[in-house]
């Protein structure tokens, strides 16, 4: 009987005639590739393809999927798009991968990077995760297979970033590409058999822009009632904070009390983005400086033994804050909303460009530039700009006409303490703040302005 063509189905393949003399094939119309052989004592469900690379055939592989009556159409045509997904990847259905000796798996190349450039250069245990998810959850079936298959083969990453994009977004993607970028080229520093190109240059980038998430003076009255009404009192202060220094807020969750220096007003950070290399101290201003020391008052409050180490202290494991986001509903901006903020309400007030990038902590362009010492303006301009951006924090809550936002703000001055000792901090004040009361001056106002500076010997050291 002649070969057939027919759409593959349980009970077409029951009706075929079983062969008299010669074997035939009835190939299935909806899966090329997938046929099913007849014979004279039983139907075979089978596969064939072929892998061709730059024209020409390289490999032919055909295979037995199993018996008519053991599984079904639908189970045999399953397996045969597993099977042909392999050969179009150039790969032999069913053969494990063999590498030769010398050769680096995407795994080794992943590790070597991780060990000898990011922990060697002391890159932040996020940053070091986000590289980790990209290679072990987006890459995990590439870990145990030879790197250099992927330098000949840049499409296959391509189709993996769009793979990727239409289940993960766009942005994930990207992010994994960039991740697998820098560990090909890490890795062909000392293997140099593998491709000199990249198989990242492959792909088609999807397009990233900027989120303009970031609030300007006139937004800050509303932001600043709902970051009030918020329920923990030690998030809320978070948030504030955030605004004020304009810092990643990875990085203020992980603030210790010994980085908290009020003799010298400045918030250190000693591994932000980009690893040690990049610590820096942030100048406090006096807005910045209550919203710590209210931070401080309530953390001990509420969670005494963590407030010893931590300035955001949590029920956590690691014992400080480690989830930030709040309902949108509830606090419409936080985060790197908070950033945008900072950065737009500097604008407005005149700070320069240079000033902003010294505050943030970015790093400075242009070569003049570069020879700036950060440090050397840190005590006189810097705070002085600082000043500046968080006044507009406070006029605008000024604003609000049942002066609640303002208390809260103006809420806490400076007063002289006692210390204790404290095995991981050292000497730490018993207590940094004392609230005023409105009688406390003339005008009803709260809190003491003019009082906002540290007592002589006030430090966490």
């Amino acid at each position: 009987m002649p070969d057939q063509r027919q759409i593959l189905t349980d009970r077409l393949i029951a009706r075929l005639p079983l062969a008299s003399h010669k074997q035939y094939k009835v190939r299935d119309t909806e899966l090329p590739g997938f046929f099913v052989l007849v014979g004279k004592r039983k139907k075979s469900f089978m596969m064939q393809g072929e892998f061709w690379r730059d024209g020409a055939r390289e490999f032919a592989a055909q295979m037995k999927l199993g018996e008519f009556g053991d599984i079904s159409t639908r189970e045999a045509r399953s397996k045969a798009k597993d099977a042909l997904g392999s050969i179009a990847r150039g790969q032999r259905p069913g053969d494990q991968t063999k590498i030769k000796p010398g050769s680096i798996t995407l795994r080794q190349a992943w590790e070597r990077y991780r060990d000898a450039h990011m922990i060697r250069k002391g890159r932040s245990a996020g940053t070091i995760e986000n590289y980790r998810d990209h290679m072990e959850r987006l890459f995990a079936d590439w870990l145990d297979k030879p790197l250099g298959r992927l330098g000949r083969q840049p499409s296959l990453v391509a189709e993996r970033h769009d793979k990727i994009t239409e289940e993960n977004g766009a942005y994930i993607a990207n992010g994994a590409m960039r991740s697998l970028r820098a560990v090909y080229n890490h890795a062909r520093k000392s293997n140099r058999d593998l491709p000199i190109e990249n198989p990242t240059l492959a792909i088609d980038w999807n397009q990233e822009s900027r989120r303009n998430t970031g609030m300007g003076p006139h937004d800050l009255p509303g932001w600043l009632e709902e970051l009030r009404t918020l329920d923990n009192p030690i998030r809320r202060e978070f948030h504030l904070l955030t605004l004020l220094s304009g810092s990643r807020p990875t990085a203020l969750m992980r603030v210790r009390i010994e980085h908290i220096k009020f003799a010298l007003r400045v918030l250190h950070i000693p591994k932000p983005k980009g690893g040690e290399e990049r610590a820096f101290d942030i100048p406090l201003s006096r807005a910045m400086i209550r919203c710590i020391i209210r931070a401080i008052k309530v953390g001990r409050m509420l969670y005494a033994e963590q407030a010893a180490f931590w300035l955001f202290p949590a029920d956590s494991e690691s014992g400080h804050m480690v989830e930030q986001k709040e309902d949108r509903a509830t606090l419409s901006k936080w985060g790197n909303d908070l950033r945008q903020s900072y950065r737009t309400i500097a604008q407005s007030v005149g700070v320069s460009k240079l000033d902003v990038h010294l505050l943030m902590n970015h790093s400075v362009p242009g070569v003049n530039d570069g020879y700036i010492t950060r440090d050397k303006l840190l005590n006189d301009l810097l705070r002085k700009q600082q000043e500046k951006i968080s006044s507009v924090v406070l006029e605008r809550a000024s604003k609000i006409e049942d002066g609640l936002a303002s208390r809260w703000l103006n809420a806490v001055s400076l007063a002289p303490t006692r210390f204790a000792r404290c095995p991981a901090a050292g000497n730490i004040p018993l207590t940094v703040a004392r609230e005023r009361s409105r009688s406390a001056r003339p005008d009803g106002r709260t809190g003491h302005p003019d009082e906002l500076h540290a007592p002589e010997g006030l430090s966490f050291r």
